[in-house]
C-alpha cells in the first residue's frame, strides 16, 4: 500500500468549484482509498492506495465530475517525492530566502527542457523561478498574489497541468504523509 498526496487545482478559490473537505474525504473513501485525511480547504488529500497514480487521477477526476459537475486538475505525489522536492529547492537550501516567500509549482510531468530554458527570467524580476524535474521553485519577494508566475502562466507556456503550494503547506503535507 502506497501513501499518496493528491493536490487538486483550483477548488474553493474565490467561491469557485466549492468542495467541502469532509465531503472530499468521503468521496475518496467511497473510491476505496484508506487512511484518508485532508489538509486545509485548497484540496490537499493524503491517502493510501494500491493503484498507480494515473489510475487514481482518473478515478478521482471522474467521481468529482459525476458528483460536482466540474473538472478538477489533479497532481499526485508520494511522501518521498514531496521530501525530494524540498531537498532540491535552491531558494531554501542554498540562498536561505525568507520561507514565507517560497512556493513550489507541481507539474503533471517534466517539461520539455527547451521550453523550460526559453523563459526570459529578467522579465519577471524580482520574482524568480527554477525548474527541477516535475517541480518549479518560486521565490516571490512581493508575495505569490502579485506574481505573474502563477498556475495559469505556467500551464499556458508548458501546455500541462500545474498547481502551486506554499512551502509551509508542502512541509505539512510531508509531515501528515509520514509512513
Amino acid at each position: 500500500m502506497q501513501t499518496y498526496i493528491s493536490i487538486l487545482r483550483g477548488i474553493n478559490v474565490s467561491g469557485q468549484k466549492k468542495i467541502i473537505m469532509s465531503d472530499l474525504k468521503d468521496l475518496y473513501e467511497g473510491l476505496g482509498f484508506s487512511a484518508v485525511q485532508t489538509y486545509i480547504q485548497s484540496g490537499n488529500v493524503i491517502f493510501n492506495s494500491d493503484s498507480n497514480p494515473d489510475k487514481i487521477i482518473g478515478l478521482i477526476s471522474q467521481k468529482i465530475k459525476e458528483v460536482y459537475d466540474f473538472d478538477v486538475p489533479i497532481i499526485i505525489r508520494t511522501h518521498n517525492e514531496l521530501t525530494e522536492s524540498i531537498k532540491h529547492d535552491l531558494f531554501l537550501n542554498k540562498r536561505k530566502e525568507d520561507q514565507s516567500k517560497l512556493h513550489i509549482t507541481f507539474l503533471e510531468a517534466s517539461p520539455n527542457p527547451e521550453i523550460a530554458l526559453s523563459f526570459d527570467r529578467e522579465k519577471f524580476l524580482p520574482d524568480e523561478f527554477i525548474f527541477h524535474g516535475k517541480d518549479i521553485y518560486l521565490y516571490t519577494p512581493n508575495g505569490y498574489g502579485r506574481t505573474k508566475l502563477n498556475n495559469n502562466f505556467f500551464e499556458s507556456k508548458l501546455k500541462m497541468t500545474a498547481t502551486t503550494r506554499n512551502l509551509k503547506t508542502v512541509r505539512k503535507l510531508i509531515e501528515l504523509s509520514l509512513p
